[in-house]
């Protein structure tokens, strides 16, 4: 019994000692952005390579999501004769959930990855100490660039995915369910509100924070040796993921609770 409860006692001492890690390395990254000098060279990069490179995927993802929604509610609907409401509830159920949380996920798999693998890759091959001896900060260098890139960048994918989405569901419901294409339009833009269209994009940009920081941190953090580079790309997607899930939960409890 004895062993059992040290054993719980010890989880949660592990558990609350990598939040505070985490809580420590979150407010580093943030002072970083206020201290001089800011390296331009490595935040455009970062912006491209986590937003133009993650159109194809993000455009793909959304444009049959929205497709698939639309035939989901269309046949559920026929059910208690409520098909008219497709073009309504394709782009409520894109903006406001969808859209944001697929996009976050997709750059969790796409973007965290590949920032953990290559900070992990650094330490391991000791670039990172190289950094340091070149009185370079390695969170300003490394992190703080695609922390804020992302942050920037992602409400503009959300915003290409919602669009996206929203198309894919005016195709199939004009080409294959039979719907009015001006009428889908106009149901469309009525429905959604100004609400709706901030939330996503504010789910954006703490989605792209997540993704990012969650990348950088394990990458920083990882174990020596190719091992720990997996394992420290294989920890930074679940937890990315995890933690989107988690914040999209709490972004639409305090946007559209009564």
């Amino acid at each position: 019994m004895s062993t059992l409860l040290a054993s719980i006692g010890a989880a949660v001492l592990g558990f609350l000692a990598a939040i505070g890690r985490l809580a420590l390395f979150t407010g580093q990254t943030i002072s970083h952005l206020v201290r001089p000098p800011f390296y331009g060279r490595e935040f455009g990069n970062a912006l491209l390579q986590i937003g133009y490179f993650s159109l194809p995927v993000v455009g793909l993802t959304a444009f049959f999501t929205g497709g698939a929604l639309a035939l989901q509610i269309y046949s559920g609907g026929a059910r208690f004769s409520a098909e008219a409401v497709v073009p309504q509830i394709v782009a409520i159920g894109m903006v406001r959930e969808l859209g944001p949380v697929l996009v976050g996920l997709m750059i969790a798999a796409r973007v965290t990855s590949s920032i953990a693998a290559e900070i992990a890759t650094m330490k391991v091959t000791e670039q990172i100490d190289a950094l340091v001896t070149l009185s370079t900060h390695p969170m300003k260098y490394l992190t703080l660039p695609r922390v804020l890139a992302a942050t920037l960048v992602m409400p503009l994918l959300v915003g290409v995915g919602d669009i996206i989405g929203i198309y894919g569901g005016y195709i199939v419901g004009t080409e294959r369910l039979g719907f009015n294409a001006s009428a889908y339009l106009q149901n469309t833009a009525d429905f959604l509100e100004p609400l709706d269209i901030i939330s996503s994009l504010v789910k954006g940009a703490v989605f792209g924070f997540i993704a990012a920081l969650m990348g950088c941190y394990y990458g920083m953090n990882s174990d020596r040796g190719a091992m720990g580079v997996g394992r420290a790309t294989k920890s930074s997607v679940v937890a990315a993921a995890i933690l989107i899930l988690a914040a999209n939960f709490l972004l639409t409890e305090a946007f559209f609770s009564a």
